[in-house]
Parts: structure tokens; sequence; C-alpha cells
């Protein structure tokens, strides 16, 4: 059986990201299935597809395990604090 795999230009946190360090603005979030992303790029931000951008962030690392994707990215800039 093949393993679903997409490419993702956008990062939809839908709330689920944790802040990694306070002092450099390091989350990370865990997304189901294999998703790719650009790394070192800054990309779009939002909280769900359909919400306006939130801000825009670089991914750092990507780890792929037991059918889960670990995204850890650094938030560049913040359009809102809501």
């Amino acid at each position: 059986m093949a393993t679903p795999l997409s490419m993702e230009w956008v990062l939809i946190t839908n709330g689920k990201e944790q802040r990694l360090n306070d002092e450099d603005n390091l989350f990370e979030i865990v997304f189901e299935g294999y998703r790719i992303f650009p790394l070192n790029e800054k990309l779009e931000i939002k909280r769900t597809l359909k919400s306006e951008q939130l801000g825009a962030g670089i991914i750092e690392e990507l780890t792929f395990k037991n059918h889960f994707t670990y995204c850890k990215y650094r938030l560049v800039s913040l359009h809102s604090v809501n």
C-alpha cells in the first residue's frame, strides 16, 4: 500500500503549534501523514485554510516518523497579535 505524500506551500497550523523557545520564536507542529515543505524559504502561516495570513515563517527541520511529519519552524513576522 502506498503512503500518501503531499507538497505544501502554506503552513496551516489549526492552532496546534507549540512554542519550543520563547527567545527565538521557534515552534513545532505535528501533521498526520507525510508533508514536504520547502526548507529555508519564507512561507505564509495561516491558522486555517480560509483564514487570513497570520504571519510568515521559515521551515528549519522536517522529520518523518511513523506516518507523522514533525515540522520545526521559526516565526519571522507576525501580522496580528490575535
